[in-house]
């Protein structure tokens, strides 16, 4: 197409690639109307003509041998491109949209042997058939409705695996246990105090990096300690204190005697060694003894759970995940009450059993904290959308009134696993009431304020004591996200296994449980002869 226009800017002559000639006669009124106005204008126009004469020719090109001779006619041909359907005249027949919107039953494919099993099966049945669009439809919705019936199934069957393998005491970890009990019992070398009588003022003084582990697992306390220790640019001034129950106490202690992480200080002790705890009813032991036996009638088990056919999948994973017995762990509720029990400390970095560290966090002190409690990781901005796209709704349940009379569900969720509480500004709140006020409400909605964990309570109780902190110090989604590259991962200062495929078990992602296993040594005896691989 070529334009021509008079240097009076009077007449224009546009001709099409077929030679055709169109004139365009200009009559130029009142002096007003500008000329370059009018030869901006006449050039939009010419583009707009080019623009649906290319259109205008796909047809053509399609194989379609009869030209437009109208306006109307090109309007048909224009619109459904332009609106992205198709009519009858074009590639995808209405009577396709038609077939393909109408629902499909699982009861209609029940038993049917005639639905091709693959795209080289369905194209060879519709070539046979020689099938009309109509037909060709109906074979294709069948087919992937089919496809997304088994797919479905087959993620649930996953789904329950890993559930039943992530609440499992993995048979290495059982032995680990027993073999360490042992030692205490016939090694004086396993049964040291720890730390030392000289180092015990160590415990209370506000001089040094104090960390906070609390956990049942020897086998991922020791990757923790070993990480935090190894990464520290000045190991001599951190104390890990290390918390656990009373099954769980001699061989953790016989372990961290016999592998000491020298000059680091590590202090292992016992719940029922609190004061604090032992004394009268405890609010946590209280709630978890409610939580118990509301759990143990919930939704009927997990073969109720996963022989629901009308739930999405990955809301099937999230209520089998509400039946995991570490829900229910002392472990993962006794943070609530970190200022009782260090009544003496005013700053400590809290630590889940399922990290790796990966540089020295020390620096962590130095974040201002504003006069908040926490400081964590905010969990709704970021390049994981899977990961990174917690808000309150995604923890809590707004369809209650009793939650939507009191939370935004927009607002930003943020993550456990590696906090800086100010515990001199948390006692001066009534943060852990808060918390316990919440639980009891949950228990008696039938937990249908939230379904599981320790995290939705601790959104609300923290509500409006959060600081935000660089997400360079908590990756999370290890356990989960098997998309994180191994790269992204050892640039974290802190990664988290969160999720079920943790670290020390066979359902662990193969490329990111290196980061984790660099800190076993395979040599250790008691790793030996526990069969426990670091790969």
């Amino acid at each position: 197409m070529q334009l021509h226009i008079s240097p009076s800017l009077r007449h224009v002559t546009v001709v099409t690639g077929k030679g055709l000639r169109e004139f365009i006669k200009v009559k130029v009124g009142s002096r007003r109307f500008s000329y370059q106005m009018m030869f901006y204008s006449l050039l939009f126009f010419t583009f707009l003509l080019r623009f649906v004469f290319v259109l205008s020719t796909v047809d053509t090109i399609d194989g379609d041998p009869s030209p437009c001779s109208s306006l109307a006619c090109l309007g048909k041909r224009l619109k459904p491109k332009l609106l992205g359907r198709r009519t009858e005249t074009g590639n995808v027949p209405e009577a396709m949209y038609q077939v393909l919107e109408q629902p499909l039953s699982e009861q209609e494919l029940k038993g049917r042997s005639d639905i091709p099993q693959t795209l080289q099966d369905f194209m060879s049945e519709v070539k046979r058939s020689k099938s009309d669009a109509r037909e060709f439809a109906q074979k294709l919705k069948e087919m992937v409705t089919l496809m997304e019936q088994r797919t479905r199934t087959a993620k649930i069957q996953e789904y329950l695996y890993r559930h039943v393998a992530s609440s499992s005491i993995p048979k290495q970890l059982h032995c680990l246990a027993l073999k360490l009990a042992h030692e205490h019992s016939i090694n004086a070398a396993a049964r040291l105090q720890l730390p030392e009588a000289e180092l015990v003022p160590t415990l209370v003084d506000n001089n040094y990096f104090h960390f906070v582990l609390a956990s049942d697992n020897i086998l991922a306390a020791s990757v923790v300690a070993k990480s935090l220790v190894q990464n520290s640019l000045r190991p001599h001034k951190i104390v890990l204190h290390i918390i656990t129950d009373r099954k769980t106490y001699f061989p953790m202690q016989a372990w961290f005697s016999l592998h000491p992480l020298s000059p680091a200080i590590i202090e292992v002790k016992a719940l029922h060694h609190f004061d604090w705890l032992s004394k009268g009813k405890v609010p946590v032991l209280e709630a978890m003894e409610k939580d118990q036996r509301v759990r143990s009638q919930f939704r009927g088990g997990s073969s109720v759970i996963v022989a629901n056919n009308e739930e999405n999948p990955v809301v099937v994973a999230a209520k089998l995940q509400a039946l995991s017995p570490k829900y229910n762990s002392l472990m993962n509720h006794i943070r609530i009450h970190l200022p009782e029990l260090f009544p003496s400390l005013n700053k400590v970095v809290f630590l889940d059993d399922d990290i790796v560290i990966q540089t020295d966090l020390s620096p962590l002190w130095d974040i201002d904290m504003d006069g908040k409690v926490n400081g964590a990781v905010e969990t709704c901005r970021g390049e994981d959308k899977f990961v990174m796209s917690k808000k309150f709704k995604s923890y809590l349940n707004f369809s209650n009134p009793i939650i939507a009379r009191h939370f935004d569900p927009e607002e930003c969720a943020w993550a456990y696993g590696m906090n800086v509480f100010d515990l001199a500004a948390w006692r001066k709140t009534n943060i852990s009431s808060t918390y316990y006020h919440w639980l009891d409400e949950n228990l008696k909605s039938d937990l249908s304020l939230w379904q599981l964990g320790t995290l939705p309570p601790g959104l609300i109780a923290f509500h409006g004591h959060v600081q935000t902190i660089d997400p360079f110090w908590h990756m999370l989604g290890l356990g989960y996200q098997e998309t994180t590259s191994f790269s992204d991962a050892e640039s974290a200062a802190v990664v988290h296994f969160n999720g079920r495929a943790k670290p020390w078990l066979d359902i662990a992602f193969p490329h990111l449980r290196p980061l984790w296993a660099k800190y076993l040594d395979s040599s250790d005896r008691f790793i030996k002869s526990c069969h426990i691989r670091a790969s």
